[in-house]
């Protein structure tokens, strides 16, 4: 207990009541090993002092002064002693029955029941994270959490590296997985981290990089202006056919027929991610100031950003602006809303999927647009570093990806003077 003061007293109820806080220590003089322990910020508890088969001295906590009145306390004190006496270490015994106790709850039940709530509240991303760990870690889910050790997570991943699934994707869940068990060391189910010498799998840091080359960015242009003209048409087919059988007919379209145009330029010219466009507000957009702001709780990072928006980008998203009813022209209304009620869009796949195959677009997702903004940047000479913090990189590793698209660049021009 350290070198604090000590006093001596029968402890009855009337002695409690006068103690005040501090750093000392009350002995009982009936149960001599007996003594309540009191702390600076008030807290004080029933200790009793125990003794090792090797002699060695050690306090074992019998609860707080609410729990205990000093009769109970002392019995429970000769009862401690008696065990101690008999060769009995409490604390190893306490240790046993956490570890015991700990074996009853497995990996799943403790996503369940205890990380899953907690995940969920604190982070973006919280239901993927518990679906990540219950799909992917299945050969994992039914082992007591005191049995996940390094060797078994490393068998799980030469497994799940057998079954065909990237290094990369084995690294997201797996640092889903530690994060998972960080917490069960924090909240006390786990005495030590079993990840603790595991370690990732080293990937090339560059990543996949695809990105639009100008032939490819005027095909993909030309098939929105294609899918504009199509829905244009069609609407007027359509009225044609209701207004001669005396129908009312539908508003003719506006500039933009839906959203996808409109969304896909803006991914273009701002290099936002796709879940960042779906959860931006109109209050968000400054069209006077040509400025857009990703604010933290929608970006990947947890950081908010603000991109200028080029001359295009600006007319894009004035033009999707003008032609919104009022309801949806309102700061907290959303830029690209589902058509069906204006709720958060989930996904575009079957737009997109089928713009690219117009535009003749091999192995390009929507995230590509992010790269071909990041790509047109550096190949105009822009610093990496003004290229992070327009991307939101938390880290410079990420963009360092398009570094080699400078040397290109350079290249190509040196190569002119041939």
């Amino acid at each position: 207990m350290g070198r604090e003061a000590t006093l001596h007293k029968h402890i009855t109820l009337a002695v409690i009541k006068e103690l005040k806080p501090g750093a000392y220590t009350v002995f009982d003089k009936t149960e001599r090993n007996l003594a309540i322990r009191v702390n600076p910020s008030g807290v004080m508890t029933w200790q009793v002092r125990l003794k090792t088969s090797d002699d060695h001295w050690y306090w074992w906590k019998l609860g707080s002064l609410k729990g205990l009145v000093p009769e109970k306390a002392r019995t429970q004190a000769h009862l401690a002693k008696a065990e101690a006496d008999a060769g009995k270490d409490l604390r190893e015994v306490k240790r046993r029955r956490k570890r015991d106790a700990a074996r009853q709850i497995t990996l799943r039940t403790f996503i369940t029941d205890t990380y899953s709530p907690w995940v969920k509240a604190h982070q973006k991303r919280g239901d993927a994270t518990v679906a990540t760990l219950e799909t992917r870690c299945a050969d994992l889910l039914e082992t007591p959490l005191p049995d996940l050790s390094a060797f078994a997570v490393e068998k799980w991943r030469s497994a799940y590296l057998k079954r065909g699934k990237a290094p990369a994707t084995v690294n997201r869940v797996l640092d889903d997985l530690r994060a998972c068990l960080s917490k069960a060391v924090a909240w006390g189910y786990l005495s030590d981290h079993p990840l603790r010498t595991v370690r990732r799998a080293t990937l090339d840091t560059r990543g996949r990089v695809r990105f639009l080359s100008p032939a490819e960015e005027t095909r993909l242009r030309q098939a929105l202006i294609a899918r504009e003209l199509k829905l244009q048409a069609g609407r007027a087919a359509f009225n044609a056919w209701r207004a001669a059988r005396g129908y009312n007919t539908l508003p003719d379209y506006a500039t933009y027929a839906d959203h996808l145009q409109p969304l896909v330029l803006t991914a273009l010219l701002t290099g936002a991610r796709r879940g960042e466009l779906f959860d931006l507000v109109w209050g968000a957009v400054d069209l006077d100031l040509g400025r857009v702001t990703f604010v933290g709780t929608t970006t990947k990072s947890g950081l908010s950003r603000h991109v200028p928006l080029c001359t295009e980008a600006q007319t894009v998203l004035q033009t999707w602006h003008d032609q919104q009813p009022a309801k949806r022209q309102e700061p907290e209304a959303l830029v690209f809303p589902s058509p069906q009620g204006g709720e958060r869009l989930d996904n575009i796949s079957t737009a997109w999927g089928g713009l690219v195959k117009v535009a003749k677009l091999t192995g390009f997702r929507f995230h590509d647009l992010r790269h071909s903004f990041a790509s047109k940047l550096v190949q105009a000479g822009v610093d990496l570093f003004v290229v992070q913090k327009l991307l939101g990189h938390a880290s410079p590793i990420m963009t360092q990806r398009y570094s080699h698209l400078a040397d290109e660049h350079l290249t190509a021009a040196v190569a002119k003077l041939g």
